[in-house]
């Protein structure tokens, strides 16, 4: 592999001094990348099969309360506009069709303005980034070319963190697995001078292990900040641990949120996860942390908690939902059959706020659709949001949130 390649994904030239990723770490081009994905379908159905009924966060015991003494920030969630929601509608965006990169660019802009109130992008993203920061901004590539967040998405936010101020090389495209990024499109050709991180991946020997018997992706968790400790444990077999990076008790951040963003902009996609929703919160949770199979057995507590580690709480200044097209059934994975062309943008600093609003959008989408009968009247596909708001991180009560409509 050549070295400017190395240096595309890496971004060690030139790169913050807060940057703490080896280049023997995150070297993979999109090719060597693409090995990754022979687990791909058996983890995308494990989280399918556990996302359908979310237990009751009872029973499992977890670090949180130790978690929870750790000071607040000024920039803590939900940020500056706690309970607010901006909804765009945007205009059509049918399914197997070239996105229109210009109208979407108008539409996160409208939503921007309509958030804080400042009609030049320039101030309205200053509110959230400016030239100090290393901006890393979370994707969700889950779905492959057929349901991720859309480039053209990303394109709109990079060039608001531009007018504000941020350094090209101070932006990060960044999710949990190298090889689900470049499948969904973000790779150095596409994005060019963007550094494109992820924390688990194969080495250029095709293998998660190099010729010492070790995961390549060994340090790219931090071992230093405190973990996600939850008392429930599950076995791997040795491929399998190449996606988790450790078993056992804890579940480690990546150090790409620990030591090499200031700032995150979550880009997560409108989708369900049986009849809930598996939006902003778990786009940043398990989008974070290692070991995170086991976790689906706590899945109400999992989805909210590591969001409440300062690594997330007070990094995370800004949610943007990708609903272009969405999927009301057989999230969190990429089904075609149930995708369609949803018109949506979402926008807002508090994820509890805005994942409400999206959660009675997919319970909308799939009773209409006649996936569901009606919602739960105990509201257990909602639990997850008031864990979340009893932990200070947004609102979750409908009557509490305001929902605001952008012009376009």
């Amino acid at each position: 592999m050549h070295k400017d390649e190395i240096i595309a994904l890496t971004g060690e030239k030139d790169a913050c001094p807060s940057d703490k990723f080896s280049r023997r770490k995150f070297f993979g081009t999109a090719a060597m990348a693409a090995a990754g994905t022979v687990l791909a379908p058996r983890l995308i159905g494990q989280e399918k099969a556990q996302g359908e009924k979310p237990p009751a966060p009872a029973g499992i015991k977890t670090n949180i309360d130790e978690i929870r003494a750790i000071p607040r920030t000024a920039a803590s969630l939900p940020g500056r506009y706690p309970g607010k929601v901006v909804r765009v509608a945007t205009g059509p965006n049918p399914v197997g069709r070239p996105i229109d990169g210009a109208r979407v660019r108008r539409e996160v802009e409208a939503g921007m303005a309509e958030l804080t109130g400042e009609k030049d992008m320039g101030r309205a993203w200053a509110q959230f980034a400016g030239p100090g920061d290393v901006v890393g901004i979370k994707v969700n590539p889950i779905g492959g070319s057929l349901l991720s967040t859309k480039p053209e998405v990303v394109d709109a936010v990079i060039a608001g963190l531009l007018a504000a101020g941020v350094g090209k090389g101070n932006i990060v495209i960044w999710d949990r697995r190298l090889f689900q990024l470049a499948e969904a499109g973000f790779t150095p050709e596409r994005f060019p001078g963007i550094r494109i991180l992820g924390t688990e991946m194969k080495g250029p020997n095709g293998e998660f292990y190099d010729d010492k018997g070790e995961l390549w992706a060994k340090d790219n968790i931090d071992r230093q900040a405190p973990p996600y400790v939850a008392e429930v444990e599950q076995k791997y077999d040795k491929e399998l641990l190449g996606f988790m990076l450790n078993a056992g008790t804890s579940s480690y951040f990546s150090k790409i949120v620990t030591t090499t963003v200031t700032r995150i902009v979550n880009l997560p996609v409108l989708k369900n996860a049986g009849a809930t929703v598996t939006c902003c919160l778990k786009n940043l949770s398990y989008g974070s942390i290692s070991n995170t199979s086991r976790l689906h057995k706590l899945w109400t507590k999992s989805v909210v908690e590591p969001v409440a580690f300062p690594a997330l709480r007070d990094k995370v200044v800004l949610n943007i939902v990708d609903g272009l097209q969405a999927c009301y059934d057989g999230g969190p994975g990429a089904n075609a059959k149930f995708i369609y062309d949803a018109n949506l943008l979402l926008l807002g600093t508090d994820p509890v706020a805005v994942d409400a609003v999206a959660h009675d959008a997919i319970i909308r989408e799939r009773i209409a659709r006649g996936t569901q009968q009606a919602e739960d009247p105990r509201r257990r596909s909602s639990e997850f949001l008031a864990l979340a708001e009893s932990l200070g991180l947004g609102v979750a009560a409908r009557e509490k949130i305001t929902i605001r409509e952008a012009a376009v």
